[in-house]
């Protein structure tokens, strides 16, 4: 394929795998599409499916998906720890090979376009926002599906396409154009829920830490754990060890270790190299050490690392 463009949608399902097969079947065996990756999260209740391919074919693919979760999943029942406001909450395009970020924020519009369509309200969000305060997911998603009828309400808060007030079941959903971030979350030892927030919002930059660290609490109750979930917008200025060791400094405070960590979805092999290198104090490393990078780019010439 000479024009690749990922996108990452996410699906308000997490504990329902026939459900969550029959979603990742819209994009399996298309000619064009190419699945990578899909996993859910029980305590999130939520799916992240991961896909490549060509744009219109990509379109078609996620468009079928949003279909399939109209027709499965009613928001009136679903909780979870994770915020969200549809049955389909984002769906992020990446620009990935031959394709510019205008390119891919016309995508976005062209879903949006055709899920309003299916009487479900649209967001479009980051490099596709209308406005400025609709670049933020957070700023979109505040309210969740329980205050998604009184926040369409407001002036200022009308959908991009589809209807003014919320899908019934469905709710919302936000689209757009972005470039790619890795999704690290960092487990503690502890059920507290205050004490994953106050390092949330430490951690991220809109509380003034990291710059490109977007971090909320989260309650992981069937392992009596809480979580610091974060998304590295730009993970070549905010390394994941970075995040990590921040996490890992504030919660001294509160006696709480870190007692795990876990990456949601697929990560550029440089995210996590750049970490490689740093807890064991690499000198000069690079990703053409790796051997199945060798590998790789002996059998392909035109892959080449550019680390």
């Amino acid at each position: 394929m000479d024009r690749i463009v990922e996108c990452v949608p996410n699906y308000s399902t997490g504990r329902d795998p026939e459900l969550l097969e029959s979603i990742a079947g819209c994009f399996r065996g298309k000619e064009g599409v190419k699945l990578l990756d899909y996993t859910s999260d029980v305590d999130h209740n939520r799916s992240v499916v991961t896909v490549v391919g060509e744009p219109e074919k990509i379109k078609g693919a996620v468009i079928e998906s949003v279909r399939v979760a109209l027709l499965s999943i009613d928001m009136r029942q679903h909780t979870g720890a994770h915020p969200r406001m549809g049955a389909v909450d984002v769906i992020p395009f990446i620009p990935i090979k031959g394709v510019t970020v205008e390119e891919a924020v016309a995508l976005s519009r062209e879903v949006g376009q055709a899920v309003g369509e299916m009487g479900i309200p649209v967001y479009l969000y980051e490099k596709s926002a209308t406005s400025p305060d609709r670049e933020n997911l957070a700023n979109i998603r505040k309210g969740q599906f329980e205050g998604l009828k009184e926040k369409m309400a407001k002036e200022g808060w009308e959908s991009d396409f589809g209807p003014q007030s919320p899908h019934e079941t469905f709710g919302a959903v936000v689209i757009g154009a972005r470039m790619p971030l890795v999704a690290f979350n960092v487990n503690l030892g502890t059920d507290d829920l205050k004490v994953a927030d106050a390092i949330a919002r430490k951690v991220r930059h809109i509380g003034g830490g990291l710059r490109f660290v977007k971090a909320m609490g989260v309650s992981l109750s069937e392992r009596k754990q809480v979580q610091v979930s974060m998304n590295l917008t730009d993970f070549s200025r905010t390394s994941i060890y970075s995040a990590l060791e921040n996490v890992r400094f504030e919660a001294r405070r509160y006696g709480v270790s870190v007692v795990g960590t876990e990456i949601v979805g697929l990560v550029p092999l440089k995210a996590l190299s750049d970490s490689l290198e740093y807890y064991m104090g690499l000198e000069n490393f690079s990703t053409d050490q790796i051997l199945e990078m060798r590998l790789m780019e002996s059998t392909n010439p035109r892959l080449k690392s550019k680390a």
